[in-house]
């Protein structure tokens, strides 16, 4: 199985941090593994837990004085008061970034740690087995944490969506632009070479975005193998890595043919890449990683609105607006995007309708006539 760089990085620094993880963490990250969760999610989990564990340390709650030697009875018998304790730390603590700023955690953070200590005692109390077939402890105190996080209507989140979205008109004109008016919009004579070495590559993602409404990790993932022009079809690793197959609107289909017709003369060695987008990096081709997918795509975007830039996820949200805008029932969505919950589709009904406000502006004119 092929894995780009990034992969690879992502699975030695998992490995680095179990290095220092107590026994039961490595059997949850390996059964995780084999189930198929991602490996991007078991490192921020671990992450997580290498903070809770230093806390526990700090808190003289274990009885030893390092990590790797904590007993899973500590866990067995915490209180929900402790962990209430810990979630406080988590939201008071003051974190120093860089430039030297200090800050709180953001709730997402401290949502994810949640998040990755329900798993990890859910699997030490219902999938873990001793030598006598029982699981390692069976009082899940984490199950008694709830966090109350702010509630949005489905239709006050699709509204923030709406306001930084292309719409049906704008997303044609995005790639026009690209294609025949952004290279007047650079200064130096190098970064204009350089956006005509990566043009083709460039319209291909931003078209594919658009045209298929794929993830980021998904894109930076398609093999040139796994391509069919004629079908318009790509097969795709789908989080958690499901394979699945995509279609793809013809004209992200046409500026890919316009990409691979380039791609070995501009990308010289890239016939020995098996991953579709690639980059010269040294003169050494290799693939494109989502970060610098991501910052091209913020770059475009925000050249195009000569303001903020938009993320891959906001032309994800676009292709999909469109795609019910269009006619397109929720279900088959649901399939394109590959989500496996419909509700969170569901959204996108919300984010396309207009019936709303065009009967709040016939409310508006009738009564101004009277």
């Amino acid at each position: 199985m092929a894995m780009t760089p990034e992969e690879l990085q992502v699975l030695q620094r998992i490995e680095n941090q179990l290095n220092s993880m107590p026994f039961y963490v490595v059997e949850y990250i390996r059964s995780k593994k084999r189930a198929g969760l991602s490996a991007d999610t078991l490192l921020q989990y671990l992450y997580r837990y290498q903070h809770f564990f230093q806390w526990l340390l700090r808190e003289n709650l274990t009885g030893t004085t390092e990590i790797s030697s904590i007993p899973y009875s500590v866990l067995a018998e915490m209180k929900k008061q402790d962990i209430e304790l810990y979630i406080e730390f988590l939201k008071e603590e003051s974190i120093t970034h860089e430039n030297n700023s200090v800050k709180r955690r953001g709730p997402a953070v401290i949502t994810l740690s949640v998040n990755a200590l329900k798993s990890l005692f859910n699997y030490l109390t219902k999938e873990t087995e001793t030598e006598d077939g029982e699981s390692y402890f069976y009082r899940n105190v984490m199950s008694k944490i709830v966090l109350h996080t702010k509630k949005e209507t489905a239709n006050r989140r699709a509204q923030k969506i709406s306001s930084v979205i292309l719409n049906e008109h704008e997303i044609n004109d995005f790639l026009q632009f690209i294609d025949h008016a952004y290279e007047a919009t650079l200064a130096s004579g190098l970064a204009r070479q350089r956006f005509n070495r990566d043009k083709e590559r460039d319209l291909a993602i931003l078209s594919l975005f658009l045209g298929s409404g794929i993830r980021l990790g998904e894109t930076a993932r398609i093999l040139v193998k796994k391509i069919n022009l004629k079908k318009q079809l790509i097969d795709i690793k789908r989080k958690g890595a499901k394979e699945d197959t995509v279609r793809v609107m013809n004209q992200a289909i046409q500026h890919l043919k316009a990409y691979l017709g380039i791609r070995e003369s501009r990308y010289p060695g890239s016939k020995e890449v098996p991953f579709l987008f690639v980059t010269l990096y040294g003169g050494t081709v290799r693939p494109l990683s989502r970060r610098a997918i991501e910052n091209l795509v913020t770059k475009y975007t925000a050249a195009f609105a000569q303001g903020e830039g938009m993320s891959p996820h906001k032309l994800r949200h676009s292709f999909a607006a469109d795609f019910i805008r269009n006619g397109g029932s929720i279900v088959l969505l649901r399939d394109q995007l590959g989500h496996s919950n419909i509700e969170t589709t569901s959204l996108y009904t919300n984010l396309s309708n207009k019936d709303n406000e065009q009967i709040l502006t016939r409310m508006e004119e009738n009564r101004l006539k009277h």
